[in-house]
């Protein structure tokens, strides 16, 4: 590689890598002055001086001018000095060329290896902050790899780590397959940028349906909460300023179809889509879709609530393994104590006038997707 060749790929890198030239031909000057302090074992302060319209590479030695030497590799007497200029004073630098006849060759080997060592520091750091602006957000890769601990996926421009426990326990992961990842953290390291992954965080779930609702991209529609136990069940809650916009319908779509694509990304995930409200006995009844509620008890005091249910409801509020109340409990922000009908009526926690309502009645699961 010729100087000319060596000033052609810096402009290359700069174009396709997006590495900053002058970062580049920082290094480049550095793994110069090393090839000339290594090969003609000086100790002379030197500066290298490159004219990138020529390709012409100059071995500068700055020695400052004194009035007695003590240390000739550094320092110059101010007789000397005037000679080459008259202008010169005591304490000046005066540059003089000392490039080798074969320094050209000796140069270029070396300045290819702490060149290509810099330029792939440079690409890590372009890689990291390409991808810790998109911390948080959701990206498409494709499994490249597997082993004990993580999943790898090709990201682009740098490779996804995906642990297996943000994994879903409902998916199986080959080579080559396609899926969308919600990037966690971005870790810089003497190796290069480390990219985590993941298919189980609940912001996952927010940005699938921030992709499928144009509402909710839009600001018209708000994502309040996020509560997700992922390959099974999650609840969101969504809210509209304006009393025009249905936020809940919105998320479903017409006959379906947005919240449908965001279960079949997620493999059959059930979603419950529920309204905020900044009153926590009516949030806290929707949170419980789909099961009905009769009455919300609230302890301000202690965050905590007590909620009644019909009898024939009460394993509906549950839920399977207690999952509705802990979803429901997550979503909101509240404690939730749930009682049957019958067990509050005996402890007089509700009243006897609820007693005979819609005892017969089937609960709606109109919210509730699969």
């Amino acid at each position: 590689m010729n100087n000319a060749d060596l000033f052609e790929a810096i402009q290359y890198l700069e174009k396709e890598k997006g590495i900053d030239k002058e970062i580049l031909m920082d290094a480049l000057e550095a793994a110069l002055i090393s090839a000339y302090k290594k090969n003609f074992k000086s100790k002379t302060n030197v500066r290298v001086d490159l004219n990138e319209e020529t390709g012409s590479m100059h071995v500068l030695a700055r020695k400052t001018v004194v009035d007695s030497v003590e240390d000739d590799q550094t320092e110059i007497t101010l007789h000397e000095a005037q000679q080459i200029d008259p202008s010169y004073e005591e304490g000046d630098i005066v540059e003089l060329e000392v490039t080798p006849k074969d320094f050209g060759r000796i140069a270029a080997q070396a300045a290819k290896q702490v060149v290509t060592q810099r330029v792939r520091e440079a690409e890590r750091g372009v890689i990291y902050n390409d991808y810790i602006d998109r911390v948080e957000d959701v990206m498409t890769g494709i499994i490249q790899r597997k082993d004990h601990r993580f999943i790898y996926i090709d990201l682009g421009k740098a490779e996804g780590r995906l642990p297996h426990n943000e994994v879903m326990p409902n998916e199986s992961y080959e080579v080559h397959d396609r899926i969308k990842v919600f990037l966690t953290k971005v870790e810089s390291t003497n190796k290069g940028p480390q990219i985590f992954v993941s298919r189980t965080h609940p912001g996952l779930l927010k940005r699938l349906f921030e992709m499928e609702v144009p509402e909710i991209y839009d600001g018209i529609v708000e994502v309040k909460s996020v509560s997700r136990e992922a390959g099974d069940r999650s609840k969101i809650s969504v809210h509209a300023e304006d009393p025009e916009i249905d936020p809940v319908g919105s998320c479903v779509g017409q006959r379906g179809q947005r919240v449908q694509a965001v279960v079949d990304e997620l493999k059959g995930e059930k979603i419950d889509i529920v309204e905020w409200s900044e009153d926590p006995v009516v949030y806290i009844s929707n949170a419980l879709s789909p099961a009905k509620v009769l009455s919300v008890l609230v302890d301000e005091e202690d965050n905590a609530t007590t909620v009644i249910v019909p009898d024939y409801q009460l394993s509906l509020a549950i839920g399977k393994r207690g999952q509705n109340a802990r979803l429901a409990a997550k979503l909101t922000g509240w404690k939730i104590d749930i009682k049957s009908e019958s067990v509050a009526l005996e402890e007089g926690l509700l009243e006897e006038n609820h007693e005979e309502e819609e005892a017969d009645s089937e609960p709606e699961e109109e919210n509730s997707f699969e």
